[in-house]
């Protein structure tokens, strides 16, 4: 994907969603697109996506607000969008977007991610800055906030 980079550690967009939160997210929704693959050629923010999507965005500020909003799009087209962020409940995107529109589940642990550190060393344990959140836009249920303990 354009907006993934190659660099490695902090800076690196390419943290790969472990497979416990893959496998809850077939179990509860289904097979799905991802629109925001690794180590892709193609620009999820330019396509349309499919009926069911998980999305891990890259985490910096304005390519996930940009992801949010396509995410929100795209449900209003009839599409589920399952998002993968961090639980920055403080912003005006996740009072005046997210609130309103989406299912947020609160991750109640840290998720590790998976790939390359700064010192170049693939981990599968490297946990992100602050906790996570699941945001689900197109679901037929109100929206709400919850908690959800996985692993």
């Amino acid at each position: 994907m354009k907006h993934r980079n190659n660099n490695n550690g902090v800076n690196n967009n390419d943290w790969e969603t472990p497979q416990h939160i893959k496998n809850y997210i077939v179990k509860e929704y289904g097979s799905y697109f991802d629109p925001c693959p690794l180590k892709s050629n193609f620009d999820g923010l330019c396509i349309d996506w499919k009926p069911i999507n998980y999305i891990n965005p890259p985490y910096s500020r304005t390519l996930k607000e940009r992801f949010i909003l396509k995410a929100l799009e795209e449900s209003k087209k009839g599409s589920i969008c399952i998002m993968l962020i961090p639980a920055s409940v403080d912003t005006n995107i996740f009072h005046n977007i997210i609130v309103p529109n989406a299912v947020v589940k609160l991750i109640k642990n840290r998720v590790k991610f998976k790939g390359y550190n700064s010192k170049n060393e693939y981990v599968e344990n490297k946990a992100g800055q602050s906790g996570s959140m699941l945001v689900i836009f197109g679901t037929t249920e109100k929206p709400n906030i919850t908690t959800l303990a996985l692993e």
